[in-house]
């Protein structure tokens, strides 16, 4: 990426999203905001995690001081039977989760939304986003399993109670689609609308260390 270009910003606290971003080489801001997360009367996962990651990447815009800017957002959801499961309130939250996707495929749902904006002579709001969905499958898990995973701490801020980056990488036994995407950031798609919104991520210096500006 050019240095004369707009600014990268991600709209996210994750550090798994900045990690993500952060090993394609990609210098970037990270701005997170905090919105209403709580799903509509009705609103089904792709509609709700799509209108997360724009409300994010609107907010995270508003929030700026100004200048050329390209705002990546995201939201990551797990769906089962048509359920979400959204992070656990609690350990024994996190039980229950697991519980129920012991042996079991679910789907992982991705929001991703970019807000470009100029605010110089040609002015430019851009707002692009898609959705990306794997299907994962756990495998039967023992209640000696659950408790000692439960007890890592690991669940316990993470959607579906899992990390497949992390220790829950031991309980899948399958995934289907975008590996990038269960841990929160799907690569492929938001390269697609980086470059569509102006800003190539091909001059990045992959494997480089943690390069972003907080």
């Amino acid at each position: 990426m050019s240095s004369a270009g707009p600014r990268l910003v991600l709209a996210s606290g994750s550090p798994r999203r900045r990690e993500v971003l952060s090993g394609l080489g990609a210098a970037f801001e990270v701005r997170p905001v905090d919105i209403d997360e709580s799903p509509a009367e009705g609103e089904a996962p792709d509609a709700y995690v799509l209108r997360l990651a724009r409300s994010k990447a609107i907010a995270s815009v508003e929030t700026g001081t100004g200048g050329d800017e390209v705002v990546l957002a995201a939201d990551t959801i797990v769906v089962l039977d048509g359920a979400l499961l959204g992070k656990p309130r609690d350990a024994a939250d996190a039980k229950a989760m697991l519980e129920r996707l012991s042996g079991r495929w679910h789907e992982v749902l991705t929001g991703v939304a970019v807000h470009s904006v100029a605010r110089g002579r040609v002015a430019r709001d851009l707002r692009l986003s898609d959705l990306c969905r794997t299907r994962v499958r756990f495998a039967g898990l023992s209640a000696k399993e659950i408790d000692w995973y439960v007890g890592s701490g690991e669940p316990l801020d993470k959607a579906g109670a899992y990390g497949i980056q992390g220790l829950g990488a031991l309980f899948v036994d399958s995934v289907e689609g975008n590996y990038s995407n269960v841990v929160g950031l799907p690569l492929p798609l938001t390269y697609r609308l980086l470059r569509e919104a102006g800003l190539s991520l091909l001059g990045a210096t992959p494997q480089s260390p943690l390069n972003h500006r907080t």
